[in-house]
């Protein structure tokens, strides 16, 4: 995790310790829908969160997955009657605390460290969501989903003698969902990279065999693992 979420975190931790307290949240449950009235943030403790939406027709979008010791901060800040732009769930069972809107602004605002420090977090997760929308423009769905599988390894990967295990249970669907691609084109594309020993899949994990590979064929640009999460 980067530097400068750490730094944050700590600080809101430090700060709202004892003030609010932790939430013991179930895997599947919804932590707050797209466009409700803003009214916390929440400082994950325990367990893994996904950011995202569903679309019209219902096809579900991940556009990211936080764990512990992140944020989910999720609204246009500062600004009067804002509303979430996306929703939260809960991944697996999760231990929050939420601080509510308006504490979390005021203490930034009197706090010049804590203020620095949440520019730098901002900053980190601009030029993350702008590489990952580079990745899904320039590279299609296949290369989409190498790109989650890199993101993957820098967020979540423990070196194994296989390999990089993902220590993250994901089905294929969720996958998908990260890709904003179908789940039958994901399998495909799965079951190819398994054929040729570039990953393997077992009980909800990816064993990653061949980084390399995935990095050359999306042309990798080996940025630091601050800016290449699934964070």
């Amino acid at each position: 995790m980067q530097d400068n979420t750490i730094s944050l975190y700590n600080m809101l931790s430090h700060f709202f310790e004892g003030r609010d307290p932790v939430q013991k949240v179930k895997a599947g449950t919804v932590l707050f829908h797209e466009r409700d009235r803003v009214e916390y943030i929440y400082l994950i403790q325990k367990g893994s969160a996904a950011i995202g939406r569903v679309h019209l027709k219902g096809k579900e979008f991940i556009l990211k997955i936080l764990n512990e010791r992140e944020l989910i901060v999720e609204y246009q800040m500062f600004k009067p009657l804002s509303s979430y732009h996306f929703s939260a769930k809960a991944l697996t069972d999760c231990e929050v605390v939420p601080i509510k809107r308006e504490q979390f602004e005021e203490f930034v605002t009197n706090d010049p460290n804590a203020m620095s420090a949440l520019v730098s977090w901002l900053s980190t997760s601009y030029l993350k969501a702008q590489m990952k929308c580079q990745d899904l423009i320039m590279n299609g769905k296949k290369g989409g989903l190498y790109s989650i599988l890199i993101r993957l390894c820098n967020s979540y990967g423990v070196p194994t003698k296989d390999g990089i295990l993902i220590d993250l249970p994901l089905t294929h669907q969720e996958l998908a969902n990260l890709t904003y691609g179908t789940r039958e084109v994901i399998q495909r594309s799965l079951k190819e990279l398994r054929d040729n020993g570039i990953i393997s899949y077992d009980q909800q994990k990816f064993t990653v065999k061949k980084l390399s590979y995935l990095r050359h064929e999306v042309d990798c640009q080996n940025c630091a693992h601050e800016i290449c999460g699934l964070n």
